[in-house]
């Protein structure tokens, strides 16, 4: 059996001081080059990290392997100095597929922004927010009373979405979870799960009284009057796991977990 071709690497890390000591140490034990050449990008932080690396090499279609020097790592490999390389050869690539959101402003203005985990819709203010949903133009919820909603994809399911009681979805059932953040009317509606191929429109009602942003990721556009959320087809992002620790085995052991 043929051996597999070792791969360059570049390395980047967050601020944070212990992943600046990991990028020292790897940095110091293996050869580099820049994140535009390289065939594997290594990542050392935390999720958030992760996430902001997926995004900014997005075009390029690098595939990132991440190693956890945060808090949470669900997208993270354990932090081991030793034997990168091969680790990086032997790992299982999961192509992820990031949502499309597009918000409308109360003033008129127009933003598109990708979501590798969710879109979220969050009140401003004190008061409640009140959204109406439509699921490919059909209006399914007139009135949501809420502190917000989300679209999660199945690779974010287990982040913010799982924190609102949203349904944790394994990788590749082409499924997108749809829920309430802290819904008040109807208080017994718990979100729903949506084909993959679905389009979400948000419209908020009441918006120069209930003010809604709306967050793809990291990216917030304020004050939003309709946000339309889709998974984009033209658009993937890829992250290597260790075998032993793959994102579909960590989204299911998720769901045993106390």
């Amino acid at each position: 059996m043929p051996k597999k071709r070792r791969q360059t690497i570049a390395i980047v890390a967050s601020n944070a001081p212990e992943a600046q000591r990991a990028y020292g140490e790897l940095k110091r034990r293996y050869k580099t080059v820049s994140p535009n050449k390289a065939d594997v990008i290594v990542a050392v932080g935390g999720d958030g990290f992760m996430l902001e690396t997926q995004h900014r090499f997005l075009d390029e279609g690098t595939p990132i392997y991440g190693l956890n020097r945060g808090s949470v790592g669900f997208l993270m490999n354990e932090y081991l100095a030793d034997g990168l390389l091969e680790r990086v050869a032997n790992a299982q690539l999961t192509v992820l597929r990031p949502l499309r959101m597009q918000a409308l402003t109360a003033t008129g203005g127009e933003y598109s922004a990708i979501a590798i985990n969710e879109v979220s819709l969050l009140r401003e203010t004190r008061q409640a927010a009140k959204l109406e949903i439509s699921i490919d133009d059909v209006v399914r919820l007139p009135e949501l009373i809420c502190d917000g909603a989300l679209v999660s994809t199945p690779a974010g399911s287990s982040a913010y979405n799982l924190s609102a009681h949203g349904p944790i979805i394994p990788l590749g059932t082409d499924l997108l979870a749809l829920t309430p953040i802290s819904a008040f009317r109807p208080r017994r509606w718990r979100g729903a799960l949506l084909p993959a191929v679905a389009r979400v429109r948000f419209r908020v009602i009441e918006g120069d009284k209930r003010p809604v942003s709306a967050v793809a990721d990291y990216t917030e556009v304020r004050d939003v009057v309709q946000v339309d959320v889709a998974v984009d087809p033209t658009v993937e992002t890829h992250a290597l796991f260790d075998p032993e620790h793959n994102l579909e085995e960590r989204i299911l052991s998720e769901q045993f977990t106390s």
